[in-house]
């Protein structure tokens, strides 16, 4: 239902999104995000865990009833074994196209079919969910500014946070405040939790920000 809870990686979709165009802001680091978050909900769901460096299902028959979470199992399993990092970009396609039509399904995106150059079939998305997508940036904006303290965060919460900071989103940047920016997400990736440890989603996070094109420094107005 579009008021019921999102996972992770639909969370982090609604972030990257222009809430005033109903447009993508950058889709080159969505798919990457989308499939950062996607490991990191399965790592702390106790579902991916980590064997030596290596992304490795506990149980080849565990499901989430959710179709992205347990589409993602499904390639893991049925996949070579590859490390954390490797797995954020490694067909992060599917992930992202799946999560898509999850939030199409739930009514927060609408599809419209149409053929470029009359000819060839295209599909367009828009964001019909734009409350919804708001007040995600608005939380994970509050967090990386410090309005909010990391200190008793929901860990999802948190997460979309730090995430979506690594990977230089618009609708987060810092503008001249970097370095405090830089400091709230290690905040952020150092914050208790009993899932995954550190180092593991140290490896999600380093695989993102290889992933990811650089975010532009922010613009000095004249006299700043």
């Amino acid at each position: 239902m579009p008021n019921g809870p999102l996972t992770l990686p639909a969370r982090l979709f609604l972030l990257a999104w222009d809430t005033d165009r109903r447009v993508v802001a950058e889709p080159a680091r969505l798919p990457p995000l989308v499939r950062a978050g996607a490991l990191t909900e399965l790592a702390r769901l106790g579902l991916l865990t980590d064997d030596d460096g290596i992304a490795t299902p506990v149980d080849l028959d565990s499901r989430t009833g959710d179709a992205v979470l347990d589409g993602l199992l499904e390639l893991v399993s049925e996949s070579c074994p590859h490390r954390w990092h490797a797995w954020v970009t490694l067909r992060a396609r599917h992930t992202f196209d799946a999560v898509r039509e999850q939030l199409v399904a739930e009514g927060l995106l609408s599809a419209r079919r149409r053929r470029v150059l009359g000819v060839f079939p295209s599909v367009e998305y828009a964001l019909d969910g734009v409350a919804r997508a708001a007040a995600v940036q608005e939380e994970a904006r509050d967090l990386l500014d410090g309005t909010r303290p990391v200190a008793g965060t929901p860990r999802t919460e948190a997460d979309v946070a730090l995430l979506g900071a690594v990977a230089g989103l618009r609708t987060l940047r810092p503008g001249n405040d970097r370095a405090g920016h830089e400091r709230r997400v290690e905040e952020l990736l150092a914050a208790p939790a009993p899932r995954p440890a550190v180092p593991v989603l140290r490896e999600i996070v380093r695989g993102l920000r290889t992933a990811v094109p650089a975010a532009p420094a922010p613009s000095l107005a004249p006299g700043a």
